[in-house]
């Protein structure tokens, strides 16, 4: 049996995940300074960056992967970031997330299915697919 989360943890990481929501990259990037963990993942698996980059904060992405987040870590549904940026069309945070080492081929479906779903040709010869 495991204890219920304090409270006051639980309002903190809401707050943390509305930061990268918002893009409130500066005041993000100070919590995962002071130790929070830049992989900070919600009850639905979203990481900090995945969040970030759905709501298409090209500058809190880079700010957290800069700081060591997982540009390819998946949710629980076995998205990545970089396909989520990608079905919302977020083009400086697809860079972003390519820079910091993001994986087109990963997840499901993976940035490179997603851009084939919406005929994005760009950015499959970005991807290196076809």
């Amino acid at each position: 049996m495991s204890e219920a989360p304090d409270p006051e943890v639980v309002e903190l990481a809401t707050k943390i995940f509305d930061l990268a929501r918002q893009g409130g990259t500066a005041d993000l990037a100070a919590y995962i300074d002071a130790g929070v963990s830049p992989d900070l993942t919600n009850e639905q698996g979203q990481t900090l960056v995945m969040l970030a980059a759905y709501h298409g904060h090209a500058a809190s992405v880079e700010a957290l992967l800069a700081r060591g987040a997982d540009a390819n870590r998946a949710n629980d549904r076995g998205q990545t970031p970089l396909a989520g940026a990608v079905f919302k069309g977020e083009d400086e945070v697809v860079a972003a997330l390519l820079a910091g080492g993001a994986d087109p081929a990963a997840g499901t479906p993976s940035a490179v299915d997603t851009a084939r779903m919406f005929d994005k040709k760009e950015l499959l010869e970005l991807f290196g697919a076809s």
